[in-house]
């Protein structure tokens, strides 16, 4: 063939190419009408006039509890990681490479042949050691012993974190645990979903007894040991709201001081066994737990605690053995979410890759799916948004001049990290081999404990991500003072380069907003530019603040989720303040754009319009009842109804938007209206 006509050829195509993708960005629908039930009143239903029809079009799938565009995003991410895994795991890398030790570890996540042969002996021998305990002082022990060896975490928690008074340093902090329920009401209180919920952990605590090695009555007995016993332990806890409070959290006790509070506890002596040495002072975020601790030691029998730590080994290891412990622990799951099939192994063994080796995965993760531009687009839409909230802050009817200025000194120390991290983590002396994935597992969470307890006496790392650049999430840290955007979440519906400024302020944009409104929140504003749990306010200017929040509080508790179980409005606080702080100041840079200002019509909507639906359209979604109960204890964010028009019917803007009039059912008097930042 002719090699220039070959050239024109190749040439043209590419060009056709070029023009065909520009022609589906310019032609896709942000905002379908097809996904919309447009026979509803917007000022009565918006969450069912945004998204009716796709929600009637969108059941939960069976091996998922819920299912909205936060899944959906996540599937396609599930996807791309399974690729990048599959691929590794199939490749003939060298040794010591990203490529071999993601796919050694996926390869021996994945080989079923040798996970169902090996049974329980995993932990066979680990069991066997709790027997030789012979007092409280080595029972103590040992449950370091199981902590360090990567085996699972008995009592109480332990890490070590940034000193939140204190944000140059590490500090070792404990926390109350010792419990498996995903709330401690579930152990104390007798309504039928709590009934039913405790009934089905003890028979799982039961079958996980007899699958390694007890006779029924034998693991009948020792599971209502386990129920007795975590029972007693969630008397002693804070109850989630209490968890959310930084001064009640925040008790910093000398190691002499602690030793006192806990007499059957030596904490210098316990502490090196956790490989911690030479620390004059510990933060505790429950006194009152470690004193209940204390005194349940004495009350329960030795070998009713041997039990219990038995139990914590056995639990821990449930999901990484053979099949009968696998679906042992998702039919409990089940009871508690409601999930009809169990998530596909690909799907859970790709996951566990990214939680176990995230920066070595998700720099594989980074080269094939983000995009430079979209970072480059993002952090315009970040510079943005903390200029609309800087914005907002100065003119604030309610906040004193003094107050207006620690505030907006803080808002100018965020720090925006957006993408992925520029500092990965290398895992040296991390051993993963393609045939042992219990001891993969065992040696990775061995390596993330000593890498965490490293830092005490280090410089606080400021460089480090939170998440890895698959998730779908973002973040604000309170004692970093930053805001974190991971690749994952950086695509549609939440985010596209090519769609107009309503799709992306409405959807990242708020986002956004949301993340620097938790600076603000009613935990995160205690907080101070440094990052120090320290409180900047006026008396009369945090009083105003709380008769406001009081009000968002009021707000959410009369949404029903479920029959009579409602939106918990205080536990949810934190999340309300960042959708409705979020939203105005997303909306505030949104009128800053040439698209708000020209007020085109696009598909049928303004500008304003597309905002708000765009913004309605990220938190459409469908979640099983079961599911639903249980995160009303649990999320501290409202359901996705509720997030949708939370903010919006106290919004200006929104009403003139979609011409909403005082008949409406979502009206709210402009007096009623609540604005808080």
């Amino acid at each position: 063939m002719n090699i220039k006509l070959t050239r024109c050829i190749l040439f043209c195509a590419l060009i056709f190419l070029i023009s065909s993708n520009f022609t589906f960005a310019q032609n896709k629908k942000y905002l379908d009408t097809e996904n919309m039930d447009l026979g509803v009143d917007p000022g009565d239903d918006f969450y069912t006039y945004a998204s009716g029809k796709w929600i009637k079009n969108n059941p939960v799938p069976l091996k998922e509890t819920r299912w909205g565009t936060f899944n959906q995003l996540r599937e396609f991410n599930v996807q791309a990681v399974r690729d990048i895994v599959e691929e590794a795991a199939s490749s003939t890398a060298p040794a010591g490479t990203i490529l071999k030790r993601v796919g050694d570890f996926y390869a021996a996540a994945m080989d079923s042949l040798t996970i169902e042969r090996l049974g329980y002996s995993p932990i066979k021998d680990h069991l066997r050691e709790v027997d030789q305990i012979k007092s409280i002082e080595q029972l103590l022990n040992h449950a370091a012993k199981i902590k360090v060896e990567g085996l699972g975490t008995a009592f109480f928690g332990l890490n070590v974190g940034i000193d939140r008074k204190n944000v140059n340093f590490y500090v070792v902090n404990l926390s109350q645990g010792g419990t498996t329920l995903s709330d401690r009401d579930y152990y104390l209180k007798n309504d039928s979903r709590s009934t039913i919920i405790r009934s089905s952990y003890i028979e799982y605590a039961k079958k996980l007894f007899e699958l390694s090695g007890s006779n029924s009555m034998e693991a009948a007995m020792k599971a209502m040991v386990i129920i007795r016993l975590e029972t007693s332990l969630a008397d002693k806890q804070f109850s989630r709201l209490d968890l959310r409070d930084p001064y009640k959290t925040y008790n910093k006790f000398s190691i002499e001081e602690l030793n006192k509070l806990t007499p059957s506890i030596k904490w210098d002596l316990l502490l090196s066994k956790y490989l911690i040495n030479d620390q004059d002072s510990i933060l505790v975020n429950s006194p009152a737990y470690f004193k209940g601790l204390n005194q349940l030691l004495s009350s329960y029998s030795l070998e009713d605690w041997k039990t219990y730590l038995k139990w914590n080994i056995l639990k821990n290891a449930a999901p990484n053995l053979s099949s009968p412990f696998v679906n042992a622990n998702f039919k409990f799951e089940q009871v508690q979410t409601g999930q009809k099939l169990q998530t596909p192994r690909w799907q859970r063994m790709s996951a566990l890759t990214d939680r176990t080796l995230g920066d070595l995965l998700g720099q594989l993760y980074i080269a094939r799916y983000f995009k430079e531009d979209s970072k480059a687009r993002m952090d315009v839409l970040v510079s943005n948004l903390i200029k609309a909230f800087e914005i907002r802050i100065k003119n604030l009817d309610w906040m004193s001049p003094a107050t207006k200025e620690q505030a907006l000194a803080k808002l100018a120390t965020f720090t925006p990290k957006i993408g992925y991290t520029d500092n990965w983590k290398n895992y040296d002396g991390l051993e993963i081999k393609r045939n042992t994935y219990f001891e993969n597992l065992k040696n990775a969470a061995m390596f993330t404990y000593r890498d965490n307890i490293m830092k005490l006496g280090q410089p606080v790392d400021r460089s480090r991500f939170g998440m890895t650049p698959p998730t779908v999430n973002a973040s604000y840290n309170a004692t970093l003072n930053e805001i974190q955007f991971p690749a994952g979440i950086l695509q549609f519906p939440f985010f596209d380069p090519n769609a107009d400024d309503a799709v992306n302020y409405g959807g990242i944009g708020a986002v956004i907003g949301h993340e620097i409104s938790h600076g603000f929140d009613d935990s995160g504003s205690h907080y101070d530019k440094d990052g120090n749990l320290k409180d900047w306010w006026t008396e009369e200017d945090r009083k105003k603040f709380i008769e406001k929040t009081d009000l968002l509080v009021k707000q959410y508790d009369n949404y029903v989720v479920l029959d009579t179980f409602r939106v918990q409005g205080r536990y949810t606080l934190g999340e309300n303040i960042g959708d409705l702080g979020g939203l105005n100041a997303a909306f505030t840079a949104f009128k800053m754009t040439d698209q708000y200002k020209n007020n085109e019509m696009i598909d049928g909507f303004t500008p304003a319009q597309r905002f708000f639906l765009s913004w309605a359209q990220i938190w459409r979604g469908n979640i099983l009842p079961e599911n639903a109960l249980q995160l009303i204890k649990t999320d501290t964010h409202s359901p996705g109804p509720y997030r949708t028009i939370g903010p919006l019917v106290n919004m200006d803007e929104w009403y003139e938007a979609f011409d909403i009039k005082p008949t409406n059912k979502l009206y709210k008097k402009p007096e009623e209206r609540i604005k808080i930042w």
